[in-house]
């Protein structure tokens, strides 16, 4: 371990930090500062690098809050970003260290929430077998639903029936740049409507994070006669789309819009040679939810989060 250096992310850091997620072998583009800083007022970073000699060799994305750790709250998952070349006993040795380092910065607690394995780009567990090894306890797991493309698609016959039923009734598929429509007469309302919650986004958060990443996040909308009907916003890594929002109008549901516009982009993101389409977590039991999208061809997967008492 006495070739390790384990340093604080600082500005000066900026570039190789970026660089580095983008050849590591388990990074996305919510790992790039640009995104993680997008809410820098509410989270204090406490994001780790970690050298062998001179070269980057791992990071931790993460947040500090009171002697609590956290791989970072501000991100939909979370955990050590290794490089492709990296091995099991270097994982091992570098867990220690980062475990050492937060002990001597009188941290008490440790929590992490993995990536979902389809987000790798080569399998990347070695993080939390490690650190199940040092004591860390799992205290939670969410349904994620994904469709690997790798298989055939699965959706439901009903699902395609009422999908070609609409083909030919003039509803239109339309890629966004401005999120102001969907946002505020869709998803905003219908979140307080049906859940009483609001997104996780603002507006003005969803419209910077576009600009920085203009090719990453795609908003798109269903429309009928000019009226916006349904909308999904997508974030692309490299080999996957990820639904981050849904949502349909009352008269969209009458329409079946936000189905037709799922399915539409569900071929559309297959067709282009992606691996996997992320519908995202199911949580509190909500099995109306869950048949939702198992019936638009997902499959179970889990996310875990574990947590270590230093």
């Amino acid at each position: 371990m006495s070739t390790f250096i384990i340093k604080r992310y600082h500005k000066e850091h900026y570039t190789v930090w970026n660089n580095f997620i983008d050849v590591s072998k388990n990074g996305t583009f919510l790992f790039k500062r640009d995104f993680m800083e997008y809410h820098s007022d509410r989270f204090q970073d406490f994001s780790l690098l970690i050298f062998d000699k001179k070269k980057l060799i791992a990071v931790f994305p993460a947040n500090i809050d009171d002697a609590n750790v956290y791989s970072h709250l501000g991100l939909t998952y979370g955990g050590l970003i290794l490089e492709k070349s990296i091995g099991g006993e270097k994982i091992n040795n570098i867990v220690t260290g980062i475990i050492e380092f937060f002990r001597s910065n009188n941290i008490t607690n440790l929590y992490v929430k993995s990536i979902p394995v389809f987000y790798h780009q080569q399998p990347s567990n070695e993080f939390l077998f490690f650190l199940s090894e040092l004591g860390a306890k799992p205290y939670r797991r969410d349904l994620n639903l994904a469709i690997d493309y790798s298989q055939p698609l699965r959706i439901h016959k009903n699902k395609l029936k009422h999908f070609r039923k609409r083909e030919n009734i003039g509803l239109e598929i339309k890629e966004e740049k401005d999120f102001s429509v969907f946002w505020n007469q869709v998803l905003k309302p219908r979140l307080k409507e049906k859940h009483n919650t609001k997104p996780v986004h603002t507006l003005e958060e969803i419209h910077l994070l576009k600009n920085r990443f203009p090719e990453a996040i795609k908003q798109f909308v269903i429309v009928l006669e000019n009226e916006v009907l349904a909308g999904i916003t997508i974030f692309k890594t490299n080999d996957v789309v990820k639904s981050q929002y849904g949502a349909v109008t009352e008269k969209g549901e009458y329409y079946r819009a936000l189905d037709f516009l799922f399915i539409s982009l569900i071929e559309k993101y297959k067709s282009e040679g992606y691996r996997f389409f992320d519908m995202g977590t199911v949580t509190d039991g909500n099995f109306g939810l869950l048949k939702q999208k198992e019936e638009l061809g997902c499959e179970i997967y889990t996310q875990d989060f574990y947590q270590l008492t230093l």
